[in-house]
């Protein structure tokens, strides 16, 4: 993807959280997570937006530790040193070499450039690694925003599935 004449994509990266910093946000207690948090966290990230994931997540670190790594972090701005949202893996590469992204934009933060960041940062960290053959996303169809990035990428639609959370979404896969 070139970026236009005239302006700049964000600099992102994903910081991982530790099990306390998790735990802390699937609490939804943001003092406490701060405690912990290897970068400052905003109030969003403590909202009930972003809560049903920090439970997942926090659960599934302790459950399956060699996921602690790939599982949903913060999107930092290194420029603005700010957290602007969350993103990550839903887990370590499964057997057949596939993981599958998910990411958040802070709605203060949003049509900006940080989910075409966050979608970039964890696609160099996918292809980095020789584990990985696939990269699947899975977006609702009335996503429209996820919907236009994802098109912007050599991702292939192959098929649907129904997430008790978020409902009928399409299934997009890229091979790395």
């Amino acid at each position: 993807m070139t970026t236009p004449p005239g302006t700049t994509r964000p600099s992102v990266r994903i910081v991982q959280l530790d099990g306390a910093t998790l735990a802390a946000l699937a609490d939804g207690d943001l003092a406490r997570a701060r405690d912990t948090s290897p970068v400052e966290l905003t109030e969003w990230l403590a909202s009930p937006e972003c809560v049903s994931t920090w439970r997942r997540r926090a659960l599934q670190v302790v459950e399956t530790p060699e996921d602690a790594a790939w599982v949903t972090g913060v999107v930092w701005d290194d420029d603005e040193q700010r957290a602007v949202g969350r993103a990550g893996f839903h887990a370590a590469p499964d057997p057949d070499g596939m993981v599958e992204v998910g990411y958040g934009i802070d709605p203060v933060c949003r049509r900006r450039g940080y989910a075409r960041a966050a979608l970039e940062a964890m696609l160099s960290r996918a292809r980095a690694d020789p584990a990985v053959r696939t990269l699947r996303a899975t977006v609702s169809p009335g996503n429209a925003a996820s919907l236009a990035l994802i098109a912007q990428y050599p991702f292939v639609e192959n098929g649907e599935q129904w997430d008790d959370e978020d409902g009928l979404e399409i299934i997009y896969e890229l091979t790395v």
